[in-house]
């Protein structure tokens, strides 16, 4: 692939990249390159999103059905009180091009379902799955293991949240290898103390950027769990489950 063109003065605002041991400008190329999917633009996606986009990430698509409510904006920082009663995508995109009008953008204001899901997921390179509910993490988790594409998944609640990276083409467990039976999606909102999203999202970022730069060791067959009360983080180790109903021996991803 042909390096990409830096437009004049895009590259002076990744200086702090382009010095940095393991990275620099080959690394600076790559993110150029690079396309991520954020499923979910609330409270993980507002993070998520922007640091991405402030990272120079070429093309970010963003999917969330779902507008801007008063209640979101407690932890959703992509979103402000103007954005009242828009659709998040748009809302996220306007202010990912003030951050950085040099990023592409894609909106799909849908739902990811199973429906859906290969279509949008196949165009992209990682998936950051910000979805607040266990059916689409499922759904999610079953396109990127048919695709082959790392799936980073992060969930918060109340003052906790979780973090790894599934990926069974890179001898990595999959989402239901470790969490194999799914509750039920909770029918009322839950509490979620109103920074944890940012700092699991911002956690997130950090994974996709360590894939796409090959920079450190991403959390691939990890899980990290972020207690925010004792300001504790513990990463355990996680494996493929052979009986696994996605990614295990003699199954097909659906």
């Amino acid at each position: 692939m042909s390096q990409p063109v830096f437009a004049p003065g895009e590259m002076q605002r990744y200086q702090r990249h382009v010095i940095l041991p393991g990275v620099g400008e080959t690394g600076q190329a790559q993110l150029k390159q690079s396309s991520v999917l954020v499923v979910g633009a609330g409270g993980l996606g507002s993070a998520a999103a922007l640091y991405l986009a402030a990272a120079g990430v070429g093309c970010l698509g963003l999917a969330d059905a779902d507008s801007v409510d008063e209640s979101n904006l407690q932890r959703q920082v992509i979103h402000d009180t103007r954005q009242l009663g828009r659709l998040k995508v748009e809302s996220a995109a306007e202010r990912i091009h003030a951050l950085n009008p040099w990023v592409q953008v894609d909106c799909h204001a849908v739902h990811l379902e199973q429906a859906n899901a290969a279509h949008l997921i196949q165009g992209y390179e990682v998936i950051l799955d910000a979805t607040d509910n266990f059916t689409a993490r499922d759904v999610i988790n079953r396109a990127c293991t048919a695709l082959r594409k790392p799936m980073v998944y992060g969930a918060v609640y109340q003052f906790e949240g979780q973090v790894s990276v599934f990926a069974p083409h890179l001898g990595a467990p999959c989402y239901r290898c470790v969490f194999k039976e799914l509750p039920p999606d909770p029918t009322e909102p839950v509490g979620i103390f109103g920074a944890l999203p940012g700092v699991v999202g911002s956690l997130q970022a950090l994974e996709v950027l360590k894939l796409i730069t090959g920079v450190g060791q991403p959390l691939l067959g990890k899980l990290l769990l972020v207690d925010t009360l004792e300001n504790r983080y513990q990463c355990i180790h996680i494996s493929q489950d052979p009986g696994c109903p996605v990614c295990g021996t003699g199954t097909a991803a659906v």
